[in-house]
């Protein structure tokens, strides 16, 4: 059976979780590994960092109407919409409306900086969240881990440096 998983001769329908984590922590976690590797700052870490990453994150829910971030507030948090809609709102004008799959707050992570935009909900969401002192923890922990995001930054910066082509 395809979906079957073997072990010692004992045939189980789903696979083994690990031990003590449930199946419902494990898809969590997952969902929280893939939102996070869609992030461009995150996108070309290896697996496991991205894991220890999600291991460090968290899942918040808001109803729609609610300000997530405000505008001119310090931020310490990115936020990855799992689910639901939000509004961008920088001096009172709507610049954006991100989604599922979509992200914000990633540089608050590096330097902690003021929000330059106010982030509305537009319907009941959720997000993932990482706080920037799990994030420094996880770079503290694993210096490999603090130099593939230092090259990413640095690609970053590279790619918004460059002359626009014409």
């Amino acid at each position: 059976m395809s979906d079957s998983w073997v072990r010692t001769g004992v045939r189980w329908r789903f696979r083994p979780t690990g031990r003590g984590e449930s199946r419902a922590a494990r898809v969590a976690l997952e969902e929280r590994e893939a939102a996070l590797a869609r992030a461009p700052l995150f996108a070309a870490l290896p697996k496991r960092h991205v894991r220890q990453l999600a291991r460090s994150s968290g899942v918040t829910e808001r109803k729609e109407g609610t300000t997530v971030v405000k505008e001119g507030a310090a931020g310490s948090v990115f936020y990855v919409i799992l689910e639901g809609k939000v509004k961008v709102v920088r001096k009172g004008r709507v610049i954006a409306r991100l989604r599922s799959g979509d992200f914000f707050g990633e540089m608050s992570l590096l330097d902690g900086q003021p929000r330059t935009a106010s982030v509305v909900t537009e319907a009941p969401s959720r997000f993932l969240t990482l706080s920037a002192k799990e994030f420094r923890s996880a770079l503290d922990a694993d210096p490999a881990l603090s130099k593939r995001v230092l090259r990413e930054m640095a690609g970053r910066l590279r790619e918004l440096e460059k002359p626009p082509a014409g």
